[in-house]
């Protein structure tokens, strides 16, 4: 069994942090609605409806996770609020922000006050590993789209105003926050010997970015030929990722509507991004899904570039478009490097270990922290840890056995 670990510290630089996060939440927020209101201004309602319906459901979706979670948690870990007033917050679109503010006042506590420091030190980082999961699906569910949108309006106007500057600023610094945040609070479920550097968090976010930005390219040209054929791609993409996200199988929510709902949204991560949701190696997984969105971005500039006049003012894209291939070859290839030299899993194999299962039940897969106080431990977070993290079927039953064995133990 894995050696029993207290979480990662939260200081004062992680509480800057935090509050920087926050921060940057509320001014993104506040960007779209100047974006939306700059649109109604300069009468082009349906940019502005398009642009609040984005980030209305983004923002639906993003509560509904944040309630369920919610009333799924410990009693001991809820906010000292009636049920009832946490309910309204998040039909007012503000649990997330709740959840934030919450966080900085017992981080504050953390960092300056000794009473149960380890207690409190848990707590937070139960905490904010649930703000990390939702700015991610927030961020993909309305920073991604908005960013597309953004992109598709500056081409199609072939001028930026500087709200819509601005709002692409925000946008992309959110994304980068997101992202980054997120590899943080996986890192935090490694053993100390397994802890990754800050290498290996540059090169996730770099090979994130590479195959990002390609793809928002090519839906954003493919836009300017056929507007409202967008919307029927992204239907029909996000089907086939739906259902494959179905027949991996996820176990994050606790009952299987809710489940559900966690799958539609990580349909539409997978329109942008890959996201991992199933244990064992993803070597042809990953294969399967970079090749499609490959061959469909591929299709969409394409299309673009056929479908063009050929005295369109946007002949200046046409250097832009031939470096989105290396700049998706180059991610690629960051993201093998990554896996190659940077993943706990080549530690795994230098110290001469192999991911088995033994006569004893042991795996010698990557080793993750095993907490004192299990109820304390953000299990829907330690699960994606396992996901990210775990090689094979055999290393994540074990991982997910040992969790058990501490839990019944305490």
């Amino acid at each position: 069994m894995s050696p029993r670990a207290a979480p990662p510290r939260f200081g004062p630089l992680q509480l800057a942090l935090a509050a920087a996060g926050t921060a940057a939440a509320t001014l993104d927020l506040c960007m779209d609605g100047w974006v939306a209101a700059e649109y109604a201004r300069r009468g082009h309602p349906g940019w502005a409806a398009l642009s609040l319906s984005v980030l209305a459901a983004a923002s639906a979706a993003a509560q509904a996770c944040s309630w369920l979670w919610l009333r799924s948690d410990p009693p001991a870990l809820r906010p000292a609020v009636p049920l009832l007033l946490l309910a309204a917050l998040h039909l007012l679109q503000l649990g997330f922000f709740f959840r934030c503010l919450y966080a900085l006042k017992v981080g504050w506590r953390v960092c300056w006050a000794k009473a149960e420091e380890e207690d409190e030190q848990r707590h937070m980082a139960f905490l904010s590993h649930d703000i990390s999961m939702l700015r991610l699906f927030e961020t993909f569910l309305e920073n991604t789209p908005q960013l597309t949108l953004l992109l598709y309006i500056v081409l199609r106007t072939n001028k930026a105003e500087l709200s819509q500057g601005l709002g692409m600023g925000t946008a992309f610094l959110c994304v980068s926050w997101s992202l980054l945040d997120y590899h943080q609070c996986l890192r935090s479920f490694l053993q100390d010997k397994y802890e990754l550097s800050q290498t290996s968090s540059v090169v996730y976010f770099l090979w994130n970015l590479f195959l990002i930005c390609p793809r928002i390219l090519a839906v954003a040209l493919f836009a300017l030929l056929w507007p409202h054929g967008v919307a029927v791609h992204f239907i029909l993409v996000w089907l086939a990722m739906f259902l494959w996200v179905n027949l991996q199988g996820t176990d994050l929510m606790e009952s299987p509507g809710p489940e559900q709902l966690y799958r539609a949204m990580v349909a539409v991560i997978l329109y942008f991004s890959w996201f991992n949701v199933a244990p064992g190696r993803t070597l042809y997984r990953s294969i399967i899904y970079h090749g499609f969105i490959l061959v469909d971005s591929t299709l969409l500039a394409l299309a673009w570039l056929w479908g063009r006049a050929p005295s369109e003012e946007h002949s200046y894209l046409l250097p832009v478009v031939s470096a989105a291939l290396p700049c998706y070859l180059l991610g690629l290839g960051l993201r093998v490097t990554y896996y190659k030299w940077l993943h706990p899993n080549v530690q795994v194999h230098q110290e001469g270990r192999y991911d088995e299962v033994d006569a004893n039940g042991r795996s010698d897969g990557v080793e993750f922290r095993s907490f004192l106080e299990p109820d304390l431990v953000n299990r829907r977070m330690q699960w994606l840890a396992q996901t990210h993290f775990s090689w094979s079927q055999p290393a994540q039953r074990h991982i997910l056995n040992g969790a058990a064995a501490v839990e019944s133990a305490v």
